[in-house]
């Protein structure tokens, strides 16, 4: 029985674990929660942090691990390909995650390698940055280069809000870096979606509508995604095009992905981030319902080295979308209120993850959601306008109280 270390036990990785259990494969969780529902699934947990490189690889060697894999996070994916190049395991190059994790040097090689860039760069601190600030056009957006879930990212245009923005962006970055970027005019929707290489061939894609939160806490988080996308066939396939040169150039191998990609009026392509793992908020679970394919599945069987070649291109049907139930305010939970009609006809599964009673924090960053929804709707204009307006058709109820930082 091949063993496969899976790198979190915690909700997100619960899917994962129960899908390389039914494959038979002997799962191994490791991170330093304990108490996380995924480790009591698995066949075996270690309480080793995913953020110690060096530690995971020791674990790795002791237990004589066959594949290594994350699931929605790239702190992790850094180290899968950590490991899995020490071992000589499949994975992508060390150097390439590496690269495409940390947005300072992905802004650089993209700009090296001709690709549509805003102009941008990573500073160590304010006053480093405070020299450039005049240079860039109005506005930039400031952010960690190494955090995910959209934490500790703002939109500036005057010198004035620069030193509480960059000191708020190095709050979340591990490397104590931030980036500075001119920010894209986009045109229409934020384009999400996971894909998967084979041997470096992006051999399915599938583009999803990003819904940004409209409110003042972070405008720039999404708050869910719809498919199918909304995009002409030609801007998607350019999106393809420039996918498949960003591999061939990083010398990827076979994986899933999940894109963060703009459009602007000129239908240039313009890459916000490529992660080189699932998306989480149930991204897999959509891409099955749309398309019938397992990305799941087939990146368990990458990572263990199990052929992939029969993964093709498959276009997506029906309607459907995934929301991020949430707070716009931090106290103590109560209730969540979906509307009947929207229950009745539209919700599919729906994943709470606190109780009444539960402290809750406001939605500054995916790891403050408060659970998921998967919905499927009859036509396009009924997804777009009910994912646009979905606080219409939701309310979180959240008694305001004082909540412990965390």
């Amino acid at each position: 029985m091949k063993k496969l270390l899976v790198l979190s036990g915690d909700s997100y990785h619960v899917p994962f674990i129960k899908k390389a259990i039914e494959m038979g494969y002997y799962v191994i969780t490791c991170d330093f929660f304990e108490h996380n529902l995924g480790h009591k699934l698995a066949h075996e947990y270690h309480n080793v942090s995913y953020m110690d490189k060096e530690a995971v690889l020791a674990l790795a060697e002791a237990i004589k691990i066959d594949g290594i894999i994350c699931f929605a996070a790239d702190e992790a994916a850094t180290t899968v390909a950590y490991v899995a190049q020490h071992l000589g395991l499949p994975s992508h190059p060390y150097k390439s995650i590496e690269i495409i994790n940390n947005k300072d040097m992905f802004r650089e090689f993209l700009k090296k390698n001709n690709f549509n860039v805003p102009k941008a760069k990573g500073y160590i601190s304010f006053e480093e940055a405070m020299y450039d600030f005049n240079h860039y056009k109005m506005p930039v957006m400031i952010k960690p280069v190494d955090s995910s879930g959209s934490r500790g990212i703002s939109k500036i245009d005057s010198i004035e809000l620069l030193q509480e923005k960059a000191e708020y962006a190095l709050s979340f970055s591990k490397a104590k870096r931030f980036l500075i970027e001119e920010y894209i005019e986009k045109k229409g929707y934020q384009v999400g979606g996971d894909g998967f290489s084979v041997d470096g061939q992006l051999v399915f894609r599938c583009f999803s509508n990003n819904h940004l939160s409209n409110t003042p806490l972070n405008p720039f988080i999404p708050l869910g995604g719809s498919w199918s996308s909304i995009l002409p066939e030609h801007i998607q396939n350019k999106i393809h095009d420039e996918i498949q040169r960003l591999l061939n150039l990083l010398n990827m191998k076979s994986g899933a992905y999940n894109f963060d990609i703009c459009i602007d009026e000129n239908e240039n392509v313009y890459f916000i981030e490529m992660g080189a793992r699932n998306g989480g908020n149930l991204i897999p679970r959509i891409t099955k319902y749309a398309t019938g394919v397992d990305l799941i599945e087939y990146s368990i069987k990458a990572a263990v080295g199990e052929d992939c070649s029969d993964l093709k291109m498959t276009q997506p049907k029906g309607y459907w979308s995934c929301y991020t139930l949430n707070s716009q305010k931090s106290g103590v939970f109560e209730a969540i209120e979906i509307h009947d009609e929207l229950k009745k006809n539209n919700v599919v599964e729906y994943e709470l993850l606190v109780k009444p009673g539960d402290q809750v924090r406001a939605f500054t960053g995916s790891d403050k959601k408060l659970g998921s929804i998967i919905l499927t709707y009859v036509t396009m204009d009924e997804m777009l306008e009910k994912m646009d307006n979905m606080d219409k058709w939701i309310k979180v109820i959240v008694e305001e109280a004082v909540v412990k930082s965390s």
